[in-house]
């Protein structure tokens, strides 16, 4: 199994945070050098670990955030 490479390029926001110190993020991050894509994982302190995630293009974050704001506008 091949290492994969990231850089965190700008860390955007914490979502929440477990007793055990890890964090959900919301971070612009490279996979193996590629352009950063916003990111969303659970990562161990100072992020020497990290869990599943999902990434998201601009085009697929800005989708996100549009349904989102429709959902919250209805509460």
């Amino acid at each position: 199994m091949s290492d994969i490479n990231y850089e965190i390029k700008e860390e955007l926001g914490v979502l929440s945070k477990s007793t055990k110190g890890w964090t959900k993020e919301l971070n612009l991050v490279s996979w193996n050098g590629a352009p950063a894509k916003y990111d969303i994982r659970d990562w161990a302190p100072n992020h020497e670990k990290m869990g599943k995630g999902i990434t998201l293009t601009e085009e697929e974050a800005e989708a996100l955030y549009r349904i989102l704001a429709k959902q919250f506008e209805r509460q």
